[in-house]
């Protein structure tokens, strides 16, 4: 009997199974930031998957710009089922992705993490991946380890098509081009950094408040001699509702990495 296919309108999941760390490594004190707008559909999945990995001592803070769909309350609802190891900031207004990272970031930080992921709430990121990226961080004593798309062996959903793939290229293009920045994928979104190198970066002067918050942790962390590796991932579409992108976020995408140039020359 033939085993069952999915549907040609059903996305393939690549989904890798988790690397199992050795002690000490898999006791570390990480943290998952996880931004949320409108994620009820992928939060408790993306929790369960979380939770079920064989990392004891991993907390995730969600960050819940006041979602009109309930996901801020599906997120306390979690942090009961699992407490102590889901906390939720609320905030008023939906501010940016910036913001909302920067918050979480920094709550990590306070409660004692050595380690602080970065992940988006629509299960776009595989799991899989972050005792990966965990073990990198620990083996080569980088500030950073980044998700990668853009690496050898890196992909992206096929569900993409040809106009986001080549839009999503040319920002990378043009990013690296104006920035001189020797990172492959430098909007990525899904990453793992040392508690040292989040605090170099000072926080709380970050600027950006969209998407090109990803450029510009990027580009501190390289003036700032951080080391920084990437490992390719494969890059899932997102499962349920929709983008968060705007017009407003792209004219930020186009201006921003000008303005962190100028920022740093003034600096020097």
């Amino acid at each position: 009997m033939s085993s069952q296919q999915p549907s040609p309108s059903e996305p393939v999941r690549v989904t890798p199974k988790p690397v199992v760390l050795p002690e000490p490594w898999a006791g570390s004190r990480l943290t998952v930031v996880v931004p949320t707008y409108d994620e009820a559909d992928n939060l408790p999945a993306l929790v369960g998957q979380l939770m079920a990995l064989d990392l004891p001592r991993l907390r995730v803070v969600v960050v819940d710009d006041n979602s009109p769909d309930g996901t801020g309350e599906l997120a306390e609802k979690l942090s009961v089922d699992h407490a102590g190891r889901v906390g939720v900031i609320h905030r008023t207004s939906k501010d940016g992705l910036g913001r909302a990272y920067v918050a979480g970031m920094t709550r990590a930080l306070e409660e004692g993490a050595d380690y602080v992921a970065q992940m988006d709430a629509d299960l776009s990121h595989p799991v899989g991946y972050l005792p990966q990226l965990l073990g990198t961080l620990h083996s080569t004593n980088a500030g950073v380890v980044i998700g990668s798309r853009y690496v050898p062996g890196g992909s992206l959903s096929e569900q993409w098509g040809r106009s986001r793939r080549l839009l999503s290229g040319w920002a990378n293009a043009y990013v690296k081009t104006v920035l001189s920045m020797p990172v492959r994928d430098v909007t990525a979104g899904f990453k793992l950094w040392r508690a040292s190198a989040l605090r170099a970066l000072d926080l709380p002067s970050i600027e950006s408040t969209g998407y090109t918050f990803q450029v510009e942790m990027h580009y501190r962390a390289y003036r700032r001699g951080q080391k920084m590796v990437e490992i390719p991932i494969h890059f899932e579409d997102r499962v349920a509702g929709q983008s968060k992108l705007d017009g407003a976020v792209a004219l930020e995408a186009a201006l921003r990495p000008l303005l962190l140039r100028r920022a740093e020359r003034a600096r020097r």
